[in-house]
């Protein structure tokens, strides 16, 4: 973490708009810190705790509207801090993230002079050199930048097959912007880090380090531009998924041209029928697209929302899908690193067999929890939801008594943000993927239910695991072999040695070790039958469960043999 003299003595900090922009998110930041350390530390020594609980709700709700409002006056980064900070459930209360839901929405775009007056500074020429038109009204604004509808010259397009293309291009002075924001919040993240009541649940310089390196490579359009083409290369033989070319020529960190794809919105319900496509049918090929990239690619889309995937009709054979999912906006992706990717598995395996137990551990493995997290209450809970909600398509769902779901989400939410544990980034961002996918698939199909997505790949990680399983013990068992088949003949040789005397005994205590000897030789034998009615009654299960099944069952007498038999001294 940068120190706060280093941050003040940032460029961008010293020039007079940063430090005024670096000066008011810091009076903010201090102003509601010194609010909480008066209601949440000091009150509480004097008896008047009560008073810190009646009033956390309001206080909350205070600084999430005015965070709200802050964000929207200043733009840039503080939009992104504010959508950031709604997603950490994990660690922020409900009266926060709420309120903060929806900032992207309410961005006012720049005026097309001031993106022209950028493209053209980027990519060197006038726009009427490279394109034949441009809209000036933006079809997207957001807080880092805004594109526009073009149309490619004569020249780009022979050169590249493409006409209609997305100009997109950064919000002039967002990189100085961003300097003055991670400047200001890397100062706060050091003031959190000596709060007792923040450092017991949550490593704040981490977070803040956390979030400048996903805003530092959303704001480089070349990154997303090699993220597309990654993503495009992973989905280049699935006619499920479509992706936009990008026109590398025209493309620099700061301006990114990209085919304009734009078709039907996934959640346009009424554009799907009168394309003659049922919605029904897009919900679950969206969500097998998304678990094929968590779950089998380890790269996946992170912000797949709405906005950013289309439906597009193609042309199709009879009995071929007529359409194919269109992704946008590769600013945001995540990538899920094997061991990460292994614990997701275990976490699905358990999510899928309504494990609260499992899915605990699941967690731990993860390192999401800390060692020192009590985990007793927290396998109850997750016990409890799936007991009550495991398994329920949206349908479903809605029939629940929202009394219902206010009460459970209360007591499981407290009970989360109780425990000394912290979402990583990737899996953070999985969540997210998770979160939306579950949304837009519902709202194609309100029956739909994501677990009958899930389960699929649950069972086959399930098979994987019990494949992994057989083989290790199928390892053991030719490795215990070898030893079984070696040992007679060792024995004998010992033997034959005792007997014609050219052995020199030096130990009292030789017919005991013969007979450890021995007795090892028999639990041997004991293990190696162990494996192999264990591996076979796995591999005829297959067939023939009943005949499996029983092997399997018998596998237990010589392994209890092996385990205990002949221990004595």
């Amino acid at each position: 973490m940068a120190s706060p003299r280093l941050d003040e003595a940032h460029p961008a900090v010293r020039d007079r708009a940063g430090r005024a922009r670096y000066r008011r998110i810091l009076r903010f930041a201090s102003r509601h810190l010194a609010v909480t350390w008066w209601f949440e530390l000091v009150l509480p020594r004097f008896g008047l705790r009560w008073v810190a609980e009646r009033t956390r709700a309001k206080r909350m709700q205070r600084f999430a509207r005015g965070f709200h409002a802050l964000a929207l006056d200043l733009g840039g980064l503080m939009i992104k801090v504010g959508q950031y900070l709604s997603s950490r459930l994990d660690v922020l209360p409900p009266e926060i993230t709420k309120e903060l839901e929806g900032l992207q929405d309410e961005v006012t775009p720049v005026p097309f002079p001031e993106i022209r007056a950028l493209a053209e500074a980027e990519l060197g020429m006038p726009l009427d050199r490279v394109f034949t038109s441009v809209s000036p009204e933006p079809i997207a604004a957001a807080s880092l930048g805004q594109a526009h509808r073009a149309t490619l010259g004569p020249v780009d397009s022979a050169d590249t097959g493409l006409v209609d293309v997305v100009l997109k291009v950064q919000r002039p002075g967002i990189d100085l912007i961003v300097d003055v924001d991670l400047a200001a919040l890397r100062r706060v993240g050091g003031w959190l880090s000596h709060v007792r009541l923040v450092y017991d649940r949550v490593d704040a310089p981490a977070l803040v380090e956390e979030f400048a390196r996903t805003s530092l490579e959303e704001i480089d359009y070349l990154n997303e531009a090699a993220n597309s083409a990654r993503f495009a290369a992973d989905f280049a033989d699935d006619d499920r998924v479509g992706v936009p070319d990008v026109v590398w020529e025209r493309s620099t960190r700061r301006v990114l041209v990209l085919e304009d794809v734009s078709a039907i919105k996934i959640t346009d319900v009424e554009g799907l029928r009168a394309a003659g496509i049922d919605p029904a049918e897009v919900a679950p090929v969206f969500a097998a697209v998304m678990f094929d990239q968590l779950f089998t690619n380890g790269f996946f889309h992170a912000d797949p929302h709405p906005g950013n995937i289309f439906v597009t009709p193609i042309a199709a054979a009879d009995g071929e899908r007529p359409w194919r999912l269109t992704f946008i906006d590769f600013g945001m992706m995540g990538e899920v690193p094997t061991g990460t990717r292994n614990g997701l598995r275990q976490l699905l395996i358990a999510a899928a067999s309504r494990d609260g137990s499992g899915m605990v551990g699941a967690m731990r493995d993860l390192g999401v929890l800390l060692p020192s997290a009590d985990t007793n209450e927290l396998e109850r809970a997750v016990s409890a939801t799936f007991a009550r909600f495991g398994g329920m398509g949206f349908a479903e769902l809605r029939q629940v008594d929202p009394r219902e779901y206010r009460e459970f989400a209360g007591q499981f939410g407290d009970l989360i943000r109780s425990l000394p544990f912290q979402l990583p980034e990737d899996f953070l961002l999985v969540l997210r993927a998770v979160t939306l996918t579950s949304g837009v698939s519902s709202a194609l199909d309100p029956v739909f239910n994501l677990w009958d997505s899930v389960e699929p790949y649950a069972a086959q990680l399930v098979r994987d695991e019990r494949g992994n399983a057989v083989q290790d013990v199928a390892r053991r068992a030719l490795g215990a072999a070898e030893v079984a088949v070696r040992l007679p003949g060792r024995l004998d040789h010992l033997v034959g040695r005792l007997e014609d005397g050219t052995l020199e005994v030096g130990s009292p205590r030789i017919e005991k070790q013969l007979g450890r000897i021995e007795r090892t030789a028999r639990r041997v034998l004991a293990a190696v039958i162990f494996g192999a009615l264990l591996v076979a009654g796995a591999v005829l299960r297959a067939d023939d469960d009943g005949l499996g099944t029983a092997l399997m069952i018998a596998s237990a007498l010589p392994l209890l043999y092996a385990l205990f038999a002949g221990r004595r001294p």
